[in-house]
Order: structure tokens, then sequence, then C-alpha cells
């Protein structure tokens, strides 16, 4: 290094800028870059906050300063719900393919509280948040103070805690100078696509305000360059002798294909090879629907296609998944005793799952690529060819059906959840994208929406949060909006699917779509109650219980034979958030005024909410999964002995696999 280098290293690391602890963060936060390739952008574009005692001082007052001073800095938006902006920085992420999130500041006690849920999702999904919750003053010189919890065993223990378990990365600044090691290690879990997920810095309110002299160098531009591992020569070795000696191959396809960018070399893989594809739920987009080696969803609420070659697959091959039990069908999916896995992923948690002796520790895009030449001239042989193509053949020919509007002269007055998933796929451009997380609708999407884009899905089911759909979508907007001409994303449309009971969990965030000029589509399916949940009781014997909308029946001290809710008015609920609202009335027609209205709402610059009811007793096709939710053993009633002895024949089906 010469002499001129070292003297302008040392000029620039001893200059320092007095600014409090929150004026920090926020220009520190301006200044980081993801580098992914050829690719390059702002890993944290824009800050969500609510404010109070705990932190109006601090992180409020920087982004006002900064809001005079460089208002594209970090840019502020304002949400009207603490758990609602940790969803908008994960559905942000899942379009940025992990490259950029957003930041979410709250107060002290209820609002860091409310932001728990929406840490435990983030971490869940694998997908990176930035959660800035304040704490109580680290000198305790107020103490207790207002929102403080007192333990007399720790009186250090507060609701910022909580995030410990939730969180991929926790930390507090207890002193000023503790910022600089604390933020740089939050950024580098915040990019590392094997540990990222909830990233939480805890910040006494105190600590916020506080004056530091910070150094040049930490508020300097810095890139963060995604690790894309490539696989070790002994793993791809191993990995391509078990693929050749494989009869019947099956890939699962998870969200690390579409994290890592790796949907066009999995398309050349597959094409190649003939091996046929199930997705995960994160894996939706990997192939569209209509590819010849694209099979549909796998595991509980896959297609009868992927469930059946699953079965039957004496290799499964594993490529960014982590395997859930809705994925393994509860570790019924997999009926070849013979079975083995390959299992790609960045992480190795998730690479030696199932006891795999295989596991190929790499980035899903670069594996797939080192896979293509080595598997030269190796492909699935003409009769397992055939039953992919029929087997794919039969069940599209199922949902066809499913998802076709009724006859005219058959028509029932309420719809079936498949019709309108239907007709709303048939008014969405290829490029749209459809938002979903909860209830009965990400297990019929699962089976029947035809996706038709790498981004087009986007179904939160890690840990299927009611009341994601709305705040997910707007972030998911907002990060097609950040996109721009890049990955079109200034052409897409968002439809959220929401039913009615995930609506009432959390619909406060249409005020900020409104706010800001964010459109989205939201379609609302009326059930009269929790839908997903009443045919899970009805299986395990409760008959529905408590999922029902009614009036309570006083006499009996339930819900199940009460009048409907009628009272209650979704869609002018939303019509007083100031969206447009378009109600489809119960009818012999309402799926064509469905689609209708969907089309109207793609054609219209402000976001619109399309209110219908639906049929909740109308099965969408089965697809042959299964899912493990245990039964009571000992029941007066009969309706759970026969669920009983139902649940036993099916356990029999699971596999003890290791992992």
């Amino acid at each position: 290094m010469s002499a001129s280098t070292n003297t302008s290293t040392t000029t620039r690391r001893s200059m320092r800028r007095r600014m409090t602890v929150g004026q920090a963060i926020v220009e520190f936060l301006g200044h980081q870059f993801t580098v992914d390739g050829d690719v390059r952008e702002r890993t944290v574009p824009g800050i969500l906050g609510i404010f109070g005692h705990g932190n109006v001082a601090g992180l409020g007052q920087a982004l006002k300063q900064y809001n005079v001073l460089q208002p594209d800095l970090l840019p502020y938006h304002q949400a009207r719900n603490e758990q609602a902006m940790v969803h908008q920085a994960v559905g942000f992420a899942r379009v940025h393919r992990r490259r950029a999130t957003l930041a979410a500041a709250a107060s002290v006690g209820p609002g860091a509280a409310n932001m728990l849920t929406g840490a435990a999702l983030a971490t869940a999904n694998r997908l990176p948040a930035l959660l800035l919750p304040s704490d109580t003053f680290a000198t305790r010189v107020a103490d207790p103070v207002l929102q403080q919890l007192e333990h007399p065993h720790d009186i250090g223990l507060q609701v910022t805690d909580a995030f410990r378990p939730l969180s991929r990365f926790f930390d507090r600044v207890q002193r000023p100078e503790q910022l600089y090691s604390i933020a740089l290690a939050a950024m580098r879990v915040l990019t590392d696509p094997a540990e990222t997920g909830a990233v939480t810095i805890a910040l006494p309110e105190d600590v916020q305000a506080e004056a530091i002299d910070v150094p040049e160098e930490f508020l300097a531009d810095r890139e963060w360059h995604l690790r894309r591992p490539v696989p070790e020569r002994w793993a791809l070795d191993a990995a391509v002798s078990a693929i050749r000696a494989a009869k019947r191959p099956f890939l699962i396809a998870g969200g690390g294909v579409i994290y890592s960018g790796a949907e066009n070399v999995l398309r050349a893989l597959v094409e190649a090879t003939g091996i046929p594809v199930g997705t995960s739920q994160a894996g939706g987009g990997a192939l569209n629907w209509d590819h010849p080696q694209y099979l549909g969803g796998v595991g509980a609420t896959g297609t009868t296609a992927a469930n059946r070659l699953a079965a039957e697959a004496d290799l499964v091959i594993g490529v960014g998944t982590r395997y859930s039990d809705f994925t393994t069908g509860s570790r019924s999916a997999f009926q070849n005793p013979d079975v083995t896995f390959v299992n790609v992923n960045v992480a190795s948690f998730d690479a030696y799952k199932h006891g795999s002796q295989l596991p190929v520790i790499a980035d899903a895009r670069e594996t797939l690529a080192a896979l293509l030449p080595a598997l030269d001239r190796y492909r699935v042989d003409g009769e397992y060819a055939e039953r992919i193509a029929r087997e794919k053949a039969e069940w599209d020919a199922v949902a066809d059906v499913a998802l076709a509007a009724p006859a005219p002269d058959s028509a029932p007055v309420l719809p079936a959840q498949s019709q309108i998933i239907g007709a709303v796929q048939s008014a969405t451009a290829p490029q749209d994208v459809v938002v979903q997380a909860a209830g009965s609708l990400p297990g019929d999407l699962h089976k029947l929406w035809r996706v038709r884009d790498p981004l087009g899905y986007h179904v939160e089911y890690a840990f299927s949060t009611m009341g994601y759909e709305i705040a997910g979508g707007i972030g998911v907007k907002r990060g097609l909006e950040a996109l721009g001409s890049s990955e079109h994303g200034d052409d897409r449309d968002v439809i959220v699917m929401v039913g009615d009971g995930s609506y009432l969990m959390l619909h406060s965030e249409l005020a900020t779509a409104v706010a800001e000029g964010i459109k989205i589509i939201v379609v609302l399916i009326q059930n009269e109650g929790y839908a997903s949940i009443g045919n899970l009781s009805e299986s395990v014997g409760s008959q529905r219980f408590g999922t029902r909308y009614r009036y309570l029946d006083h006499e009996q001290r339930n819900f199940e034979s009460g009048g409907l809710l009628d009272a209650v008015d979704l869609a002018a609920n939303a019509r007083s958030y100031g969206v447009d609202v378009v109600e489809v009335q119960p009818g012999a027609d309402a799926v064509g005024r469905l689609h209708d209205a969907v089309v109207a709402a793609k054609a219209s610059q402000a976001s619109t909410l399309i209110h219908i009811h639906s049929d909740p007793y109308a099965p969408a096709p089965d697809g042959e999964g299964w899912w493990d939710v245990p039964v009571a053993q000992v029941s007066e009633l009969e309706s759970t002995r026969q669920a009983y002895d139902d649940y036993l024949e099916q356990r029999t089906k699971q596999r003890p696999l290791l992992g």
C-alpha cells in the first residue's frame, strides 16, 4: 500500500461527526448496498415506523431531520399497525429475492410487542426484515417508565427480549459505542442467504437520543455481496451418481430456487433430463404451470400428479426447500422404502434433513448449473416419461373443471372457492402477483393457481399468518415499484386474496394504501367464518365447533345455531378506508361478475376491494395429500371416535425418516 493511500485512509478514519445514535442509524442504513452478481441495490431502501415516547425523540427526530436535509436517504413510510410493518418488509423482500428489505421501527412496550408475530413470520420464511423496536431507559434513571415490564427475578428483562427466539439476530444497543459492531453484525445476517430472517436491534429510548462522535467510515457506502457458494466436488459427484442411478427421480423446488434466481437453469435441467418437478408453497413460480415437467404443488396441499410421483420416487432431489410438514405430507409423501434424498440448500441445517447422506450445501442456481453438464445424456426412461405426462394431463383436466365458471342453468347461488380462483385467474395477466397466507385459500391455490411468472405466486405458508395478506400485498407492490423495469415491476398488478376471518385480523393497512396511492386489488371472500379450520375441525371429529361467524345462542352457549352475523358489513368497512369497493351479490352469474370486476380493477389506478360470498362447504379437488393433526384418543362423541380410527389408518403411511 502506498504512503498516499495510507495517509488518505488515516485521514478518513480520523474524521468524525457529532450526531445522535438515531441519526447515525438512519445515515448508516442509507449507505448499505447489496450486490448479487451484476445487480446492486439499496439493502434497506425505506423505513416504516409508528412513534411513541420510546422513539419519537430518537429515530423519529432523525427521520424528520433527514427528511428535511436528504429526503431520499431513507424514505419514511407511515403504517397503522406494527405487525403489518414487518409483513410489508417481508413482502418487499420476497419480490427482491432477498436482496433488499425494509426497516420497521416501533415504540416501547405494546408497539414493540406488536411486531413479535411479524418477526416470527420473517424468520420462519427465511426472509430478511430489519426490526428496530424501542426499549426502556438503559440508565434506568426513570424506573419503571410507562409500558415497562417488571420482573423481580430479572429487572433487565423487557418486551424486546421476547424477540430473541424469534430473530436470526438480536442485540441491544445499551451504550452508543456499541452501535458500530451491532449494526455491522446485523447487516451481515440480513444479507446472508443461509442465516437471514428477522434481524432485531433493540434501542433504549435514552440511547437513541444520545450524542456520539461517529467515524465517517461507518457512514460511508458499504457493499454486502450475497454469497452464492458453489457445490463441493465430492458432493456434486455424489449427487450426480445418485441421479444417474435413479429410475424414478422427483425434484422438489422450494423458495431457494426463486431467491437465487435459478428458475431458468432449473427449466433447462428438467428439459434435458425429463425429471418431474413439484413445488412447495415458497417454490411456486419455479416453473410455469404448463411446463411438461411441472406437476404442481407437492404434499398435504399438493396435486395428485405430484403426490403420486413423490410416493413412488426412489430419489428425491430437494432444491432450496426446508421440507415443512405440508411439503412432506407429515412424512407420508415418500412411500418408497428405498428412497434417497439429495438435498441442495445454502443452509446446512436444511441440507441434512431427512437424514440425507447426500447434502449439497451450496446455492441453488450454482448447483443446478453444475448438474446440467454433469448429467449430460442422462434422461428418465420412456415408461416414466409417459407416466409423468399422463398424471399431469389427468390433474390438469380435474383442475379445468374445478376452475371453470358454472353453467348458468346449474350455477349455485354461492360459488365454490375454486370457481372464484378460476375467475380471478382468468382476469389477470401472466406477470400479476397473487398474495395469500392463511385459511383454506393456500391449499386451493397450491393445487389450482396456474403460475405463469417466477414472481407471480406469493403465498406466505411458513408461518401462515392470518392478517398477512393486505399488508404483505402492499409490501409486494412497494417492492415491485422499486424494481421498476428491471423485473417489469411497473407492469404488475398485485392481487390479494383473503377470507373474511383473515381480513378481520388485520385490514387497517388499507389506509396506508390509500394514503400513499399504492394500488392493490383485494378479493375478499366472505364464507361466514373460518372455512379452513372448520373443515379441519370436521376431519378430527369436532364438527366445526367455534368456526362459524354467527350470533351467540345464549341457551346453548355456543355459536352453532344462531343466525348469520349479518350486522357486520365488511364491504362497508373497506369503503370507509377510501378504497373503491365492488360488491358481487350472490346469484347464478356471480363468477362472471367477479371476473368483470377484476378486469375493471386492473384498469383502474386506485386500490379496489371486491367482496364476494362463497360456499364454505364446496371442496376443492382432492390431491391425495395428508397432514398430521392428532385426534383425541378417547371421546364421548361418535364423530371423534370415527375420526380417530381414520387417523390411525393414515398414520400407517408415515415413515420414520431420520433428521
